[in-house]
């Protein structure tokens, strides 16, 4: 799915956590970003997701992004699989918006792999502590948060582009959010709008 520049690749509507501020989360239950029906009804195979690219004519796009209201990197099989693929056939660059989880999920550093066919990635920190992490964001893994920051220190000198974010929650520190990205992991900070996706 097309959002300004950038092709956007939706593997899966599978996520470790249940955050409070997640469009899922809504009574709808629909699954929208910028009109576009993220619902999945089975999780396409990387053949799938590179014919469905091919068709969207990816070289008229700046990026492809794997992201969608799932954690793509549940399927890193296949997030590594498709990039290979659009590194070598479309020669562009690749992003991965992840909740930072991954390494956690797969048992195993993922990084060196995430390395070779991802050029940025962004990671939804979306709090400056464990106690506020676990109360918006609810994972379902345990210390989730220091995986988080983990996965992020990994990330460090490995990815070329690295950035975290935060979703304006209501009541949500930003600035000690800030402080965390900052001051203590050296990375990217930006802010994200409350109750806007995409």
């Amino acid at each position: 799915y097309p959002i300004r520049r950038s092709l956007y690749v939706n593997l899966t509507n599978r996520c470790p956590n249940r955050c409070t501020f997640c469009p899922r989360a809504r009574p709808d239950g629909q699954l929208l970003v910028k009109g576009h029906d993220l619902h999945l009804e089975d999780e396409p195979s990387a053949d799938e997701m590179l014919t469905a690219l091919a068709a969207a004519r990816p070289q008229n796009y700046e990026e492809v992004v794997f992201c969608g209201f799932g954690e793509p990197t549940l399927r890193l099989d296949v997030v590594l699989q498709v990039a290979r693929a659009v590194k070598n056939r479309w020669r562009l660059p690749t992003r991965l918006n992840t909740n930072g989880q991954g390494s956690a999920l797969a048992g195993r550093d993922i990084v060196p792999e995430l390395a070779e066919v991802i050029d940025a990635v962004s990671v939804s920190l979306n709090a400056p502590d464990a106690e506020t992490y676990n109360r918006l964001c609810r994972p379902t893994i345990p210390n989730a948060f220091t995986a988080v920051c983990d996965f992020l220190r990994a990330c460090k000198g490995r990815i070329g582009s690295l950035r975290t974010t935060a979703v304006a929650v209501p009541g949500l520190d930003l600035e000690a959010v800030r402080r965390v990205a900052e001051d203590e992991l050296g990375l990217d900070f930006s802010v994200r709008d409350y109750n806007v996706v995409g």
